[in-house]
């Protein structure tokens, strides 16, 4: 009998305990993202897995403005990783579907990847890498929110400080500053589509020693470069003229 009573009372308690437990992760990851629309993102998930993963506490890693990132790096990430990345709302469907239809049609060879430049700023600023459909989702999320709460210049400025771009280096002033030598200010287009070439995999193409792929590579990005106007300050449009041709040329027509 007191079984049977106490079966509702538990199970009103456990709807209790779930309905906030979900209004916690929602309020607190709002918040989140809010803070970090303001205030310098110094460290991530990544970068303390990889200081477990290597028994190291090395993290090279210094926060700067876009005001001190070279021009020409907003550029050449859009090159390489995320041609659309101005003109999507976080995610490139049609990238997406030419991924998907590239997977089918080569099942078992190497996948096709169709992240933008915000799940990736998602993916490092908030979550651990991986491939579950848990995170996944997560990232979908994320990515969502930082798209309504942040700008494309916000998105773009904490990219650029917080993707990995080498052994214990993150962010493009590290970067600058441990294989040219420099500050992020003073990349020149050049080194900005070198450094942009070792994105796939930061862990292996090394900038500082480039090799005849990355090479290869590393003039691929320059001349899609071309096709990509300057990146557009805070509260500026997309000048299309700034492109020599190819997706943002079309879209202003």
């Amino acid at each position: 009998m007191a079984s049977r009573t106490a079966s509702p009372f538990v199970m009103k308690r456990l709807k209790n305990i779930i309905k906030w437990l979900v209004c916690l992760f929602f309020a607190s990851t709002i918040l989140a993202v809010v803070v970090y629309r303001f205030l310098p993102v110094y460290v991530t998930p990544l970068m303390l897995i990889r200081c477990v993963e290597d028994g190291s506490l090395t993290i090279h890693h210094h926060w700067v403005s876009m005001d001190e990132i070279s021009p020409h790096m907003p550029v050449a990430v859009m090159a390489s990783e995320d041609q659309r990345f101005l003109l999507h709302h976080g995610f490139d469907y049609s990238a997406i579907e030419k991924a998907a239809r590239h997977d089918m049609k080569h099942k078992g060879g190497k996948k096709l990847g169709a992240s933008t430049i915000s799940q990736q700023t998602a993916k490092n600023v908030f979550l651990w890498p991986g491939r579950s459909w848990t995170r996944k989702g997560f990232e979908v999320y994320f990515t969502a929110l930082i798209e309504l709460l942040w700008s494309k210049q916000r998105i773009m400025e904490v990219y650029l400080n917080s993707i990995e771009m080498g052994e214990h280096i993150y962010g493009v002033d590290a970067c600058a500053r441990y294989h040219f030598n420099k500050s992020a200010a003073e990349l020149s287009r050049s080194d900005c589509a070198l450094i942009a070439a070792t994105l796939p995999n930061p862990r292996v193409f090394d900038s500082a020693h480039p090799g005849p792929f990355m090479r290869k590579r590393q003039k691929a990005i320059a001349a899609q470069m071309r096709f990509m106007p300057s990146f557009p300050k805070e509260g500026e449009d997309i000048n299309p003229h700034t492109a020599a041709g190819g997706v943002y040329r079309h879209h202003n027509r």
